[in-house]
């Protein structure tokens, strides 16, 4: 059999992804600006309660993520959810789920890179963050243009480097939660969870208002469904990955900010700048701090490069179902779309402008569109999920090598939760543009649907992308 990974057929993408791989270009997609950054921001408004929110929206994901799960070990292509939007819930709702990732994946980068500009303001503060922003667009832009092999060969190693970082502040934390060594006093322990007002120290109404900044935290982890379309393996790669997801969302997000706020009380956590570097530099431990500069700085090149990949697989799915520009399809001598990241080169430029022209509002109003985009992708992965469930035979899901757990009453819950999620963003004032930019976006994807693609294919039609052998 000819060796594809190698010498790719032309218009196919390559199989150069292994499970260390997909595992670890998962975890580069969730664990990144959501947490090191965006986790501050949740913390103000909701106080240590945010602990529960996260609790919460990560059971939500994983729900997700298994019926995901369960599409792409029997069907793995590399359009994922929005190929299987249009074979079960219709040509049009696979043009608005493709695009709307796409537009997920282009406003987390913005964010992404935003929060690399303000990393940076922690050694430069006197250099204009649009500078920090343009230099990185470029340099991950180049980094997607090689090997997919390549691309997975950095990405593990940035998010090897996220994971022992996380490690190690946990058990730092914890060893200065017991043993104080000077900076911290151990009589206290962990009170700092429930001083000021107690666990839910800011109400019902900030522990409710907290999910639009804590599902954003989670945004692009359904890229691991993208991934299956260049897996070597995917029946055996797409489960671990999937199944590896409960364990990171209590490592990474709940343990870790359990501890940051137990040693530093959580009122003088500040929105701007991570808070796993004000805490440090709040204890007096400069050096730490900057270390854990370097560290957020390598989330957030690891979930920029991470996005970037996601984006650009999806409009060459897209485009090879007649739902984007037949120029999308256009693969390197490497087997990588390169029009497709270029298109994203483009794009994330605006972040440039944005750093330049609002660079003090900026990430909260493109943290709370991207949250939009982000629930919109899930609830179509549920309904698609749910309507080809609702078509098998029971031999049919006899079959299933990785079927959905709790089905359907765990679908049916999520898909209420989200809804919810969506009602949250529209409330706050705080986040109700991205309500109205998301309503005007899907309006547009649907007039754009309906004057200029034609759907050639109907749901039982739909073909999927063609992979290499």
């Amino acid at each position: 059999m000819k060796d594809t990974a190698a010498t790719p057929a032309r218009g196919t993408l390559t199989r150069g992804l292994t499970t260390r791989h997909i595992r670890f270009i998962a975890l580069g997609s969730a664990i990144g600006t959501g947490l090191f950054y965006g986790s501050a921001e949740a913390i103000n408004r909701a106080g240590p309660s945010v602990l529960l929110a996260y609790l919460i929206g990560g059971a939500a994901i994983y729900i997700v993520l298994r019926a995901l799960g369960e599409m792409t070990v029997s069907n793995p292509v590399s359009g994922s959810f929005g190929e299987y939007a249009s074979r079960h819930l219709g040509p049009r709702a696979g043009f608005m789920t493709g695009w709307t990732y796409t537009f997920e994946m282009i406003v987390v980068c913005l964010a992404d890179v935003t929060a690399f500009g303000i990393y940076m303001g922690f050694w430069f503060p006197d250099v204009p963050r649009w500078i920090w922003v343009l230099s990185i667009v470029f340099f991950i832009g180049a980094l997607n243009l090689l090997r997919v092999k390549v691309f997975g060969e950095v990405e593990f190693w940035l998010s090897l480097v996220k994971i022992v970082a996380i490690i190690a502040m946990i058990v730092a934390g914890t060893s200065i939660l017991i043993f104080g060594f000077g900076i911290h006093d151990t009589s206290i322990g962990a009170s700092n969870l429930v001083s000021g007002g107690g666990f839910f120290a800011t109400g019902l109404g900030g522990f409710v208002s907290c999910f639009a900044i804590v599902m954003f935290a989670f945004g692009g982890t359904e890229i691991i469904g993208i991934t299956a379309g260049e897996a070597k393996d995917p029946e055996r790669t797409i489960p671990r990955a999937i199944n590896s997801v409960p364990v990171r969302i209590l490592l990474f997000y709940v343990l870790t900010l359990t501890v940051i706020m137990a040693i530093y009380p959580w009122q003088s956590i500040g929105s701007e700048g991570s808070p796993f570097v004000q805490m440090f530099e709040g204890l007096g431990i400069g050096p730490a701090a900057a270390v854990l500069n370097v560290v957020v700085i390598t989330a957030a090149l690891s979930a920029i490069n991470s996005d970037v990949f996601g984006a650009g697989r999806m409009m060459f799915g897209m485009a090879q179902r007649g739902q984007a520009p037949a120029v999308m399809k256009q693969v390197s001598r490497n087997g990588v779309p390169w029009m497709t990241v270029l298109i994203m080169i483009v794009a994330l430029l605006v972040g440039v402008l944005l750093n330049y022209v609002i660079p003090d509002r900026v990430f909260l109003v493109i943290a709370s569109i991207a949250t939009f985009a982000t629930v919109f992708v899930w609830l179509m992965i549920l309904a698609s999920h749910y309507r080809s469930r609702r078509r098998m035979e029971p031999a049919e899901v006899a079959k299933l090598k990785f079927p959905v757990p709790l089905w359907p009453y765990g679908q049916l819950i999520v898909i209420a939760f989200l809804l919810f999620v969506m009602a949250v963003i529209g409330f706050d004032a705080d986040t109700r543009v991205a309500l109205v930019v998301g309503v005007v976006w899907l309006a547009l994807l649907a007039l754009a649907h309906r004057l200029w693609v034609r759907p050639q294919l109907t749901p039982d039609e739909s073909v999927p992308a063609n992979q290499a052998s």
